[in-house]
Order: structure tokens, then C-alpha cells, then sequence
């Protein structure tokens, strides 16, 4: 078995390199053959010839495409967030053998010729849009090795704090900074499937149909049931209605108010006795209706003491899942958790 194991392992995308562990021969970076290699295997190539446009002229185009956006990917993955180590990493031989053979011969690209691929070519229009198609492509094939029949989503909004005059850059006051305020969509195993970028100071939930219902539909073609799940910057109407008319099942946290709370007065009472250590939970489900809801919807409360807290803790969440309080407050709780 040990003999099994030692033995160098064979890469398909560059059959002349092999890998082997040994102490004495240390590669920096090395572990990125093996995501090279995985995106071989998931026909990374094939998706930047059919997505990525290439209008470059010239000299400009001794280097492929699919050689400068690897090194632009892989440059991340190993932790270097801009390009002012290219020209370090332009003759570091991982950086080398990750690319065609134009690379093995002259080496990767320089700070500013992948600079100005970045900034230049990626960032046109056609190709914002490719770089999302490559992105869910990929994820799509992975999937297709083990897909459970229940996708759930997960969408939230996060802040990139930026520093200048960036554009589209404006004050949040939610997060008290300058920054932009991209729009993300996951799967239940954390992988990235939408993303959109938008300025600093939208609400949380803008351009969420733009993300979301594609994706549905694309799950639902495959003949996989959707759960949806979010916070409560996403507690409006129109995507209860949307996701009902998708027969989507979703659990969306909503903020507490006074009509909730009258809901739920019995179970705000403290327990008569001694405080216990360990928090006492307490749930109910009930039907509830705002002015701005064309229909009444299931509410599940779920109320915490916790010791030496005055007050109880109270959460709720808006529902169509047909299921016990707890269970729809366990499964809305694993939301970001990369389950």
C-alpha cells in the first residue's frame, strides 16, 4: 500500500509533469497543479473560448487568453489580491507549467501586461457576462457528479469597502463605510452561483429577481425541487409571490414588531422558578397578514431566556414550508454555513 501511494502522480493536462512528496523538493505553489488540473478535467478552456471575447491586436496577443486568465485566477488562489507580484510569479515555474507552451518558453505575463488585460478586456461588457456564464458552467459540472434532488439557495448581500474615488462607491450607513454592495447567490454547499455588483448605498435586496429567478428556473428544468432562504432585508412581498408562483418552498427571517410580538405575548412570559443556566426555547406557528400582503402566511416565533439576560430574545420567520417550528427554525439557522 505504501509502494501504491508513493508512486508520482500523472497530471492530463501536462503529461509531462508529474508530482511526487519530497521533503527535500519543494515546490512554492505547487498545490495549484492541482487545481489546474481539476479545471482541465472540467473543460475550463473549452468555456473561456465560448464565453470570454478576445479583441486584442498585435503584439498584445503573444500570450492566449485562457494563459492570462488563469494566471489572473490562480495569482488569488495562492494569495496575492492584485498584480504586483506578477513579475515575480512570471518566472516561478508552478506559474509556468499551469499554462500553454508559449508560457513554458517565455514565461507568465508581467504586472503590466496583466494589468491591462484586467482592466481592458475582462472588464467589457460582453465578458462581465462571460466570466458569470464560466463561473455557473463550472459549478453545473461539478454538480452533475453528485446532485441531490433539493437544492436550497441561500442569498445575502456584503460590503467591499473601497478606498478613493472609486466608481460606484458610495456611504452605507447599515455598514459605516464607503464600499460597493455586491448581491450573492449560493448553494447549501457554499459554492457562488450569481453574483452581481451595485453601488454602496442600495438596499440589500435590489436586483435580487435579476439573480434568483434564473437560477430557479434553470433547477427546476432539471426536475430539482428549490428551497430559498434569506434574512430579512429580503422580507417583501413580491418575493413571497414569486417564489409561490414557482411553487418554491423558502423560510426568510422578518423583523419583530408590535403586532408579532401581541402574536406571541404568551410565550414572553419568564418561567416561574429559579433561572436555569441553559436557555429555555420556546416556539409557536401561527398566521399572520400585513397590509401590504395579498394573503395570509405562516409565522414561526421562536423565543430564548437566557440567564442573567432581563429580557427573552424573540426571532421570526416567514414561512411555506410544512414542517414543525423547530425544524423550520434549524433549517433557516444552517443559512451561510456551507452545510
Amino acid at each position: 500500500m505504501g509502494e501504491v501511494q508513493n508512486r508520482p502522480f500523472q497530471l492530463s493536462f501536462n503529461t509531462s509533469l508529474k508530482v511526487q512528496f519530497q521533503g527535500s523538493r519543494v515546490t512554492s505553489d505547487g498545490g495549484l497543479l492541482f487545481v489546474r488540473e481539476l479545471d482541465e478535467r472540467l473543460g475550463l478552456s473549452a468555456l473561456i473560448a465560448e464565453y470570454i471575447l478576445d479583441d486584442r491586436r498585435g503584439k498584445n496577443t503573444q500570450l492566449p487568453l485562457p494563459d492570462l486568465l488563469r494566471q489572473s485566477i490562480y495569482s488569488r488562489l495562492a494569495g496575492y489580491e492584485d498584480v504586483n507580484d506578477a513579475e515575480r510569479l512570471a518566472q516561478d515555474p508552478t506559474f509556468w507549467f499551469i499554462g500553454s507552451e508559449k508560457i513554458w518558453e517565455r514565461g507568465a505575463a508581467l504586472t503590466s501586461r496583466l494589468q491591462s488585460f484586467e482592466t481592458a478586456v475582462l472588464t467589457q461588457e460582453e465578458n462581465l457576462t462571460g466570466l458569470a456564464a464560466i463561473n455557473r458552467n463550472l459549478i453545473a459540472k461539478a454538480e452533475t457528479i453528485a446532485s441531490p434532488q433539493r437544492v436550497v439557495l441561500d442569498m445575502d448581500s456584503t460590503e467591499i469597502p473601497v478606498y478613493g474615488q472609486q466608481e460606484n462607491s458610495a456611504y452605507n450607513g447599515h455598514f459605516e463605510s464607503t464600499c460597493h454592495h455586491p448581491l450573492l447567490l449560493f448553494n447549501r454547499e457554499g459554492d457562488c452561483l450569481a453574483a452581481k455588483l451595485r453601488p454602496g448605498n442600495v438596499h440589500s435586496a435590489e436586483d435580487w429577481e435579476e439573480l434568483l429567478l434564473p437560477e430557479i428556473e434553470r433547477q427546476q428544468k432539471l426536475g430539482k425541487e428549490v428551497v430559498f432562504r434569506a434574512d430579512a432585508a429580503f422580507a417583501k412581498p413580491e418575493i413571497y409571490e414569486a417564489l409561490e408562483e414557482r411553487n418554491v418552498r423558502y423560510a426568510i427571517r422578518i423583523s419583530a414588531n408590535d403586532s408579532l410580538e401581541l402574536d406571541i405575548a404568551e410565550l414572553l412570559t419568564r418561567p416561574v422558578g429559579r433561572p436555569s443556566h441553559k436557555p429555555v426555547v420556546r416556539y409557536k406557528s401561527f398566521l399572520y397578514r400585513t397590509t401590504s400582503w395579498k394573503t395570509a402566511r405562516r409565522v414561526v416565533a421562536k423565543v430564548e431566556f437566557h440567564f442573567g439576560e432581563l429580557f427573552p430574545r424573540a426571532g421570526f420567520i416567514v414561512t411555506n414550508l410544512e414542517t414543525y417550528s423547530r425544524a423550520v427554525v434549524r433549517f433557516y439557522n444552517r443559512r451561510g454555513t456551507a452545510e
